[in-house]
């Protein structure tokens, strides 16, 4: 039987690796499909998604796929809602990062029940921070 590990949407999708080119999929798609939702993040010189944003967010979906928890070990607890409390998230902007994952989701080829898993679960996520009508 495998260890329960194997099984993490992480170790389904292959690892470290493959979720942080997840991140710079969503944020690539989120440059260059969203540009109102981009607006919402740190921007660099070029007008796109920073390198200190996408790092971060890479950090963050290793940990919640269920890979090393480096970014609790740098930047404490994610606390979601509270993180993302002064962002205006209203079903728009809930619908636009929704495709930005979608797209990036597509673009890393990520199919079957880990993909299944995924799509509901960042659905869930994406209507758990709406703060907004």
């Amino acid at each position: 039987m495998p260890d329960q590990e194997d099984t993490t949407p992480w170790a389904l999708m292959g690892g470290t690796a493959n979720v942080l080119a997840l991140a710079e999929a969503f944020y690539d798609a989120m440059d260059a499909t969203e540009p109102a939702l981009a607006a919402l993040h740190e921007l660099d010189g070029d007008g796109r998604v920073s390198r200190r944003s996408r790092d971060r967010f890479g950090l963050f979906l290793v940990g919640w796929l269920g890979g090393p928890q480096d970014y609790m070990a740098l930047h404490g607890h994610p606390r979601l809602r509270m993180r993302h409390a002064q962002v205006p998230v209203d079903a728009a902007m809930r619908d636009a990062w929704v495709r930005c994952m979608t797209r990036a989701l597509d673009a890393r080829e990520v199919s079957g029940p880990v993909r299944e898993h995924l799509d509901a679960r960042f659905s869930d996520v994406a209507e758990f921070l709406r703060n907004r009508g």
